[in-house]
């Protein structure tokens, strides 16, 4: 049996290098299949540490899996390092940007993929001193914020398929294995195109293109009435002209629609698509259709988060110091009034959560995990494979998540703490897994008892290409 000692004395000894990694990524701060530095640094560091890398995965240049190992159990940990456009900050408690409307690790990215993948290290060091079998696999995964690397992954077959076990986490404000699902996601672009004029010497030879998405907007806002409760709809108008005495002739909004289930959201995607039909219609414009992504929604497996938790028991919260508290307390000071007492009440949490600035126990599973109101490409994973995954508080109590406060926090010690304690937990969850090939199993029946008469299908069709940006 595994004790843990090698891999948790592996992590420790080498804080400093990993802490140092986490903030090369957190001030690349590379966006969505840029992060071209941040997977440089991450395949250089894994490489010394004696793993196989292959790169260029599923025609994605910043994506990568690094491979030690041979035999069964293959536990594979998936980590990602894109940061978010607008939220760059400075590590401190207040609003202060590095680079004016620069992005910034936002969803704490940068901690994420560093946790991982010495999660991914440390369980080698400690099964080479044991001598015994098992693989041990980092994904590199880009674009979760936007394109959904692991989605391109999945759909490719064979990258992720023959995993016993997936396992990942997220930085957040709470030490919990949450269980659960989240909402899948279509991302779309509609490109309207109509007939430019002069908007006031000859109107009626225009076609508004702006018009039209103006007027699919009002009718996908009255759809809002007629939709599952647990839906989403959101978006932003990203071209809308170049001035008001011209007829716009292009114009551009960009949507996410959100569902818990993959057929739901088929569904709403297709009477989305009817209002730009309508629009397009009663405007005498033209439109297209460009789908970015389509992420499915998470499959839990129990037997691993059972795992989890009992790995985050053995590893424990995070350690902070004082300076970490008085961070946390400064930077609560600009949080909305009531942001952690919604949490608490519409999460069912433990009501000591609201005496605490960080969360320093490790909060029990809920007993009815809460619905997921978000969306990842985790989801596309979790329809291949067994996969579980954990939040580990990185940030205080009550941060609004993809703010200049989770940037803020992420590049500096609460966020270093926090990628640490899930780090070591990771490691002894796949310990865990490589000394009872019973749990191994268990997992997987649970996988096909869950998948059972719905085969995974990615949502994405064939000629859906992950675009490709220049690294200048």
């Amino acid at each position: 049996m595994h004790t843990g000692e090698v891999a948790l004395k592996w992590i420790d000894d080498h804080r400093s290098e990993l802490t140092n990694l986490s903030d090369k990524v957190w001030s690349y701060a590379e966006l969505h299949l840029r992060e071209f530095n941040s997977a440089d640094a991450q395949i250089a560091c894994i490489k010394k540490q004696g793993f196989d890398v292959k790169v260029e995965i599923a025609g994605m240049p910043t994506a990568f899996i690094a491979t030690w190992g041979s035999g069964r159990p293959i536990i594979g940990f998936l980590g990602e390092f894109d940061a978010l456009p607008g939220c760059s900050n400075e590590a401190a408690p207040v609003r202060k940007e590095v680079a004016p409307g620069g992005s910034g690790h936002a969803c704490g990215h940068n901690l994420l993929g560093v946790a991982a993948l010495a999660a991914a290290v440390a369980m080698k060091e400690e099964l080479a001193r044991s001598g015994a079998s098992g693989t041990v696999r980092y994904y590199g995964c880009p674009a979760e914020e936007y394109y959904g690397g692991k989605a391109f992954m999945a759909r490719e077959g064979g990258l992720l398929d023959d995993l016993d076990a997936c396992l990942t986490w997220h930085p957040g404000s709470m030490n919990m294995v949450r269980g659960g699902s989240s909402l899948a996601v279509i991302g779309v672009k509609f490109h309207f195109h109509g007939r430019t004029a002069h908007a006031a010497g000859s109107p009626h030879h225009g076609r508004s293109a702006l018009d039209a998405v103006e007027i699919m907007n009002v009718g996908v806002n009255y759809l809002r009435e007629h939709i599952i409760e647990k839906a989403r709809i959101h978006y932003v108008i990203t071209n809308g002209g170049m001035a008001p005495n011209v007829v716009p002739a292009e114009a551009t909004v960009w949507y996410f629609i959100r569902a818990p289930q993959n057929d739901q959201l088929e569904e709403l995607f297709a009477r989305v698509k009817k209002c730009a039909e309508g629009a397009a219609h009663m405007t005498e414009t033209t439109h297209e259709v460009e789908l970015g992504n389509a992420l499915a929604n998470v499959l839990s497996n129990k037997t691993l988060e059972k795992v989890l938790e009992i790995a985050m028991k053995q590893a424990g919260p995070p350690k902070w110091t004082e300076e970490d508290h008085a961070f946390a307390r400064e930077i609560a000071k600009t949080f909305a009034p009531g942001q952690l007492d919604t949490a608490v009440r519409e999460e069912g949490l433990p009501a000591e959560l609201q005496t605490q600035v960080l969360n320093t126990t490790i909060v029990p599973k809920p007993t009815i995990p809460p619905s997921g109101r978000g969306s990842t490409d985790v989801g596309d994973a979790s329809w291949v494979a067994p996969t579980a995954q954990f939040s580990m508080a990185c940030q205080a109590l009550g941060t609004p998540g993809h703010s200049w406060q989770v940037t803020a926090q992420s590049g500096m010690g609460i966020g270093h703490a926090g990628m640490i304690a899930a780090a070591r937990t990771l490691v002894l969850a796949g310990l865990y897994l490589a000394d009872h090939p019973d749990v191994v199993k268990a997992a997987r029946e649970e996988f096909e008892q869950t998948t059972v008469g719905r085969k995974y299908k990615c949502m994405m069709p064939p000629e859906l290409k992950p675009p490709l940006f220049s690294r200048k």
